[in-house]
């Protein structure tokens, strides 16, 4: 890869850099990392300009989770910037109804107070089974929900409730594309990271054994592994 081009990291839902700062320095030597700012609007097409108005001209794109469906966002808007494309731990199609519903329970819920304890419920579908107990990543959630806040927090659930079907587009990428996440992701499960490197030509996958839907701070040395060979491809 050449060293002038930078990497440009987005976190998921609630996330924030916390996420990747277990395998930036493993990036730093393909190339000057830095990571979006996804909390200030509250749809996806607006967040993806926003994040592309101060994006350097050309970049490799990563996303985890939510990160992954404003990634899709900017490829639809910005292919041409792109040199290649990572999803970490995230899917292609909306919400289903009942998924959209709770939701709104939980936004609501945050906007009433509950926002840390909101939070402390959705841990154990972040991690996988072996690390409920873990009390270092639990702290990584509270961190990284503190970093966004209650009000951001709804921001982001209304901009992912109304998010595009990026299926019919993934035929369309065509930059070097890693696809990566964990073999027991409960929040997002793998057979949509299966989905999209079917769907996108030349795209590798790679799931992480024992790991759920924080790869990157679940298993940082394989998350940065991974990324440093899609880095080198």
């Amino acid at each position: 890869m050449d060293p002038t081009i930078p990497i440009l990291l987005v976190p998921g839902l609630a996330g924030s850099p916390r996420i990747f700062m277990p395998v930036m320095p493993a990036l730093w030597q393909f190339g000057p990392v830095m990571v979006a700012n996804h909390i200030r609007d509250d749809n996806m097409p607006a967040i993806a300009r926003r994040i592309l108005a101060e994006a350097p001209p050309r970049f490799a794109l990563a996303g985890h989770s939510m990160g992954g469906y404003i990634a899709f966002e900017i490829m639809r808007q910005a292919p041409e910037r792109v040199t290649k494309l990572a999803l970490i731990n995230t899917q292609a199609p909306p919400d289903a109804p009942d998924v959209s519903d709770r939701r709104r329970v939980l936004m609501t819920r945050a906007q009433n107070g509950e926002y840390r304890t909101v939070l402390d419920e959705l841990y154990p579908g972040f991690v996988h089974p072996s690390r409920r107990g873990n009390a270092s990543l639990r702290h990584l959630v509270h961190d990284m929900g503190a970093d966004v806040g209650a009000e951001a927090f709804v921001r982001q659930q209304t901009a992912v409730i109304d998010r595009a079907d990026s299926r019919p587009t993934l035929a369309a990428i065509e930059c070097p594309t890693l696809v990566l996440t964990g073999d027991e992701d409960n929040t997002i499960s793998n057979s949509r990271s299966v989905e999209m490197a079917d769907g996108i030509k030349g795209a590798k996958l790679v799931i992480l054994p024992h790991c759920g839907h924080l790869a990157p701070a679940e298993l940082p040395q394989a998350t940065a592994n991974a990324l440093a060979e899609w880095l080198r491809s």
